[in-house]
């Protein structure tokens, strides 16, 4: 028997995260939030280079054994990878003894929307 768990995704703030463009409107304290929180994850070296690793991989998908060779223990990969999951920027997936993480694609296109309008403007 599996000793498996399936966790729901938050639908509120991962898969339908974040805001208007910064040009649009001022934000709200709740989207900065939220944005804020997106940020903050991605201000670290090493969670960026394992979220570009995720996103930049082949079918969009990698499991961690693939992207683990970022200079830091297996257990802070796993810290960040943790963090980048909290900040509904990746999700996750169990096969076997691996697990396999995502790009949120929403996530990725409303944090694209948000700066490229605003670098337009």
């Amino acid at each position: 028997m599996s000793n498996v768990k399936v966790l729901p995704l938050l639908e509120s703030e991962a898969v339908a995260p974040c805001c208007p463009p910064l040009t649009e409107r001022p934000l709200t304290a709740e989207e900065a939030g939220r944005t804020a929180l997106m940020f903050r994850a991605l201000g670290d070296p090493v969670r960026l280079r394992l979220f570009s690793a995720v996103a930049s991989h082949e079918g969009g998908e990698a499991c961690v054994c693939d992207i683990s060779d970022v200079g830091v223990s297996q257990p802070t990969v796993s810290h960040h990878l943790k963090k980048l999951r909290e900040a509904g920027l990746l999700s996750s997936e169990r096969r076997g003894t691996w697990v396999y993480y995502r790009v949120e694609p929403a996530v990725l296109a409303a944090m694209g929307q948000l700066l490229t309008r605003a670098a337009a403007a």
